[in-house]
């Protein structure tokens, strides 16, 4: 994605935040219309999907130490782990961007 300030550089950031979306929230033309507001929605999006990977890796083990074998347990624990880490990247990210459309400029620190 090109940089904020660059001439069209919002055009790839819709595009990549409509990527972080459900496929079905491309048809709502206010989403289309107004880039701020599918920020927001990505971000929300974003935090629920966060809070998904707290809520199983904080019952996995619980819940399946008695149906599947140990290191599937921890696969699966894993797995919850780096999706968890994942979308805390993306979600900052997001954030960024939605920055930028607000019309912040960023400022390189050394």
């Amino acid at each position: 994605m090109p940089p904020p300030g660059v001439p069209g550089w919002e055009r790839p950031a819709v595009a990549w935040l409509f990527d972080l979306c459900p496929p079905d929230f491309r048809v709502y033309q206010v989403l289309r219309a107004h880039p701020l507001v599918l920020a927001r929605v990505a971000r929300e999006h974003m935090a629920a999907g966060i809070d998904a990977c707290r809520a199983g890796l904080s019952s996995v083990r619980a819940d399946l130490r008695d149906v599947v074998a140990a290191e599937v347990v921890e696969a699966a624990v894993g797995m919850y782990e780096r999706e968890g880490a994942r979308l805390t990247r993306l979600a900052r990210e997001i954030e960024l961007v939605g920055q930028a459309l607000r019309g912040h400029r960023f400022v390189p620190r050394l």
